[in-house]
């Protein structure tokens, strides 16, 4: 799968020092890629309506990142999919008469589109679930083999053969990404995509690996699995293993996502990673939610701010990433209009400060700049180290003895590589 071009990163002097954020399953700051390498895996779109400002704001806070780790001269290998087959994307087709393969190659463009406008960098390996289906196929297939999956008849379901469940009990380590406990598990699966009242299952919590064609649904051959198509847990864990190189064990750096995908999805893929024979990922990252009209923005509810309809309404790409950068990626809040206005005001602000040739030096807000980033990606507090400088840059009573030619470009160039705003 193709993803989106590349936004030219401009030079600039200096690096970063090592980056710390928030990992999720234990609550404090850990450095984010202590090696000379980094590996991220993101967690993608299920493509069956338009980027909302929620998915932007996960997909900005880890374009920071990937930013962040590359100006601190990491090696970074960026991951994430497409869950381009899955039962919220053939339902929405079915309600609308359209061809679910094509709603989801339309919304995988606009996806694209919005995140070039965006400014957000592409990952270096992007995959969808259908081209990955016989790797899934081979994966589940392993599962069977080494005794942590097992199959379940599908013909009560209509189904033609076996579905095919992880067997958790094989996991010792479940549960450690979240540190929910049972019920709080049980919950949040039944609200989640999951099935816990299947009848031939083990465990409730069990996952679906691979689901066994039904009529009318798509299907492909899965080998001694029979026709069929992935579940949704075990499709991150097989396009992360092969896009960050871990067929032969290892580890990765980063998990990242939405808030609302530690558990079940992150919970279960890094459970099918361990079944597999990789390592689970050092450090999970998640993104809070935001809200609008009083409640969790979601596809499911239609409250739905989209990135494609503010652009055609006339907002600069800019102010809309400014709007999103002005809240702490860990920090759930409510959209409102208030928020791109605040985003555009600024985006003029540091245009007009910065179109000179000369001004204040920029050292020190490089600096503060830099230091904001790399302590849990505190991208209001980066802002201000650029309000900062401008509102002085711009102030008329200013001494200019110490101005310095260049210092502008020098600025501008950093905001545009280290928070992907485009001056």
């Amino acid at each position: 799968m193709h993803s989106w071009p590349v936004p030219q990163i401009p030079a600039i002097p200096g690096s970063s020092d090592k980056i710390q954020v928030h990992d999720t399953s234990t609550g404090g700051l850990v450095e984010a890629a202590p090696g000379a390498t980094a590996g991220l895996y993101v967690c993608g779109i299920t493509p069956y309506d338009a980027t909302h400002i929620g998915h932007a704001n996960t997909y900005v806070t880890f374009d920071l990142l990937v930013r962040a780790l590359r100006d601190a001269g990491k090696q970074v290998t960026y991951v994430s999919n497409v869950t381009d087959v899955d039962d919220p994307l053939l339902e929405r087709a079915a309600a609308t008469g359209v061809d679910w393969a094509q709603l989801a190659r339309d919304q995988v463009a606009l996806f694209a589109e919005d995140m070039t406008a965006l400014g957000v960098v592409p990952p270096d390996v992007y995959c969808g679930v259908v081209e990955s289906v016989p790797d899934v196929a081979a994966a589940v297939t392993a599962m069977l083999e080494a005794g942590t999956a097992y199959r379940v008849p599908s013909s009560e379901d209509g189904g033609t053969g076996d579905d095919v469940y992880a067997d958790l009990s094989a996991d010792a380590g479940f549960g450690s990404v979240s540190l929910l406990d049972r019920a709080a598990m049980g919950a949040v699966f039944a609200e989640r995509g999951g099935d816990p009242g299947r009848p031939g299952k083990r465990d409730p919590l069990d996952p679906l690996l691979w689901r066994a064609e039904r009529p009318g649904e798509p299907a492909w051959d899965g080998g001694t699995l029979g026709r069929g198509r992935p579940g949704w847990h075990i499709e991150c864990a097989v396009i992360a293993r092969a896009g960050l190189g871990l067929s032969r064990g290892g580890t990765f750096d980063v998990q990242g996502g939405g808030a609302d995908l530690v558990f079940p999805h992150h919970e279960m893929s890094i459970s099918h990673l361990r079944a597999l024979g990789a390592e689970p990922a050092a450090t999970h990252v998640h993104a809070a939610l935001i809200a609008y009209q009083g409640e969790k923005m979601s596809k499911s509810r239609g409250n739905l701010v989209l990135v494609s309809r503010l652009r055609a309404d006339g907002a600069d790409p800019m102010a809309i990433r400014l709007a999103l950068l002005a809240h702490h990626y860990r920090t759930a809040w409510e959209w409102s209009d208030a928020d791109l206005a605040a985003g555009t005001a600024r985006l003029e602000h540091w245009r007009a400060a910065l179109s000179g040739n000369g001004g204040p030096p920029a050292d020190d807000a490089l600096a503060a700049l830099r230091t904001a980033l790399a302590r849990d990606l505190d991208a209001p507090a980066a802002l201000a180290a650029v309000d900062a400088w401008a509102d002085e840059a711009l102030d008329p009573s200013r001494d200019t003895a110490t101005d310095e030619e260049g210092a502008p470009g020098v600025l501008s160039r950093a905001v545009n590589a280290l928070l992907g705003v485009r001056l």
